[in-house]
Order: structure tokens, then C-alpha cells, then sequence
């Protein structure tokens, strides 16, 4: 069935809008290249909101009777948020991210000024040698966005499981297996059942969109016994913030076991985070590249790989990951200079 955008067509045609966010009849926001901005686009009274509503709850099969809040997507694969009263106290308030049919590399996000050449060559190196990432940022940040740039650099041969709650991630490599946890309806499935069910399908990687909830102990197991490559995003402002969560995920998780050997499951399951950023201008860049190469007593040893100088450009520091030794056992090596922040990089041709 085709659905009738109404007053929000011409924002949903505009490539330079990423998100769409509706509050009221009369107030529609967008993000446009990467900034809030008010629109003058107008729902012609309420009665027109809500049978825009109903049409979009219509159209993806949601029963309008059964929830104050609904997430999907719509024909056009953008991705929705639909909130009604009495969640909110009068109208119903919809936020629609936007369907990029671009789907960008490493190589586009440095041409993007996101990261530089140099990073991008670790990151490839990183994944192409089956490291574990998690991709850590805020709200709008370009998680979901980077992870899928990531995955562009995963060997075409292998076999690769993604668990999200929306379709968000499109996967080049044949042998992919795309799984959905559903929130509502008769049968629902959460995403640990999801992550759960992947460690039956023979994957060689597993991708979670975004660890939330119980899920995140069994993506920790599933990256530390015989998944290596895997990677996850997670919602936090800094790689030590990150860490933070990912304890409060697991004790939210209910496993009664004591910090330390929650703080082991981490260290011996991630082996890099990244931390991304939109900066006030709206660009969205990589602030810090950590690895976490263990345990001390009852603390996560991690020092930063790469990280912003006082010019505000993404750099080495100067450390040398101490997994450098499994890169080169799994055929993959840096140039002797590679981590002087005062040496440049030549990727070979």
C-alpha cells in the first residue's frame, strides 16, 4: 500500500535532511546538514496529524490500540518513532530518521573529514584481522553509520549475522543473515534471543546494531569464545563512559557474579573502542581510538591509539597497541613509523 507523506513529502525528498522531527501540527524540526533547524512545513490542523498516523501505524502493521509508543519503518525504509498521548499530553509526536541509500566506506568518512587516512588504515587493518570493536557515541552521533562503514572491510568470503531492532545495516557480503528482535504483537523476540539463536547459524561475525539491555553479556561471550570480529555499538560520550555502561549493562543483565570478573568478561572480549562525535557544526568525526589490552588487579587496562591534538585533528599518540603481536600472527603489519604522530602515512598502492 502506498503511503501518502502529505506536508512532509518535500522534507523526505530532500537529501540534505537527515531527520525528521514533528511536535505538534504547526511545529516541524529537520536536521539539516547535521544542525536543528524549524521548518515552515505545517500539518494542516490535528485531524491531519493523526491520520497521518494512523496511516503510517496502518501500513507497517502496528495495532494503534495496543501501545503509546511505536518504532518502525516506513515504505521508503526510513526508520520512525511515533509517540501518542496519553505518553504525550496532547498530540502525537513522530521522529523519522531518514533512509540514506548511501552507505558510506572508511575511505568516504576521510574524504568526509570524519578521520584521517591513517586512522582509517588502522581501523581497516583492525577489522580485517578480526579484531573486536565497539563503536561508543551519543544521540545522533553516526554510530550505526560508522559500524556500517566498518563493515565494507570484512573479507567477502565470511559469514555474517546482524541483530538490530530496525533494519538499519545492509550488508555487501553474500552470506549474510539479518535478524530482528520484535517489541510488540502476540510473539515478541528480544534481541538477546536473537543473539542468542545467531551463535547456532555458523556465523564467522556477529553485528549488533546496539547493545541496550540482557543482550550485551551474550555478545561479550559470543566475541570471547570463537567470534572474533565482532563488533556492537553502544550509547555513550566517551571510551571511560562506555566502559562505565557496559558494567551497568551486565549487573542490569541480573548475572551475580562480582565486579572484577565483569570487568575480566569485558577486557578479554573488546578489543578497541571508538568514539564518535557531531561536533556543533554538525560533522560527525572519530575523537578517540582506545584499546583495551586487559586487566591490573581489578581495573580494564586501555590506553588511546589515536586521539584529537590541540589542532583538533585525529592522531596517533604515540603507543603501540599491545595487540600488535596478534595483528602480525593473523598476516597483518604497520610500517615501523606507523604510531610516530610526527611521521606521515602512504598507504601502499
Amino acid at each position: 500500500m502506498k503511503l501518502d507523506y502529505g506536508p512532509l513529502t518535500s522534507l523526505l525528498s530532500d537529501s540534505t535532511i537527515s531527520e525528521i522531527m514533528v511536535n505538534s501540527p504547526e511545529q516541524i524540526f529537520v536536521e539539516h546538514k547535521g544542525v536543528l533547524v524549524e521548518t515552515g512545513v505545517r500539518f494542516i490542523d490535528e485531524r491531519a496529524l493523526w491520520d497521518f498516523v494512523f496511516a503510517v501505524l496502518h501500513v507497517d502493521g502496528k495495532d494503534k490500540s495496543q501501545a503509546s509508543s511505536f518504532d518502525g519503518t516506513l515504505p521508503d525504509g526510513s526508520r520512525y518513532n511515533i509517540v501518542v498521548p496519553p505518553m504525550t499530553p496532547k498530540f502525537p509526536c513522530i521522529t523519522i530518521r531518514k533512509f540514506q541509500s548511501k552507505r558510506f566506506t572508511l575511505q568516504d568518512l576521510v574524504q568526509n573529514k570524519s578521520l584521517n587516512d591513517k586512522a582509517a588504515h588502522f581501523l581497516s587493518q583492525a577489522v580485517k584481522a578480526k579484531m573486536n570493536i565497539l563503536v561508543s557515541g551519543g544521540t545522533g552521533s553516526g554510530k550505526t553509520s560508522f559500524l556500517q562503514a566498518l563493515t565494507f572491510e570484512i573479507p567477502s568470503e565470511e559469514r555474517i549475522v546482524t541483530i538490530e531492532d530496525v533494519a538499519e545495516l545492509k550488508i555487501q557480503q553474500k552470506n549474510w543473515v539479518q535478524l530482528l528482535s520484535v517489541q510488540q504483537g502476540t510473539h515478541p523476540v528480544s534481541t538477546r534471543e536473537c543473539v542468542v539463536s545467531s551463535l547456532r547459524m555458523r556465523p564467522d561475525r556477529i553485528l549488533v546494531g546496539e547493545c541496550r539491555q540482557q543482550e550485551t553479556f551474550d555478545m561479550l561471550q559470543a566475541m570471547n569464545t570463537g567470534h572474533e570480529g565482532s563488533m556492537t555499538t553502544l550509547h555513550a560520550n566517551s571510551p571511560q563512559e562506555c566502559l562505565t555502561r557496559l558494567e551497568n549493562l551486565l549487573y542490569m543483565s541480573k548475572f551475580e557474579l562480582p565486579l572484577k570478573a565483569l570487568r575480566a568478561q569485558i577486557a578479554n572480549s573488546v578489543n578497541f573502542i571508538v568514539q564518535v562525535k557531531r561536533l556543533t557544526s554538525g560533522q560527525r568525526v572519530v575523537t578517540e581510538i582506545m584499546e583495551i589490552s586487559g586487566m591490573e588487579g581489578d581495573v580494564i587496562t586501555r590506553a588511546p591509539v589515536f586521539s584529537l591534538d590541540n589542532k583538533g585533528e585525529l592522531v596517533p599518540v604515540g603507543y603501540v597497541p599491545r595487540s600488535i603481536k596478534t595483528f602480525q600472527a593473523r598476516g597483518f603489519t604497520f610500517p615501523e613509523s606507523f604510531f610516530d604522530p610526527t611521521k606521515a602515512f602512504r598507504r601502499a598502492s
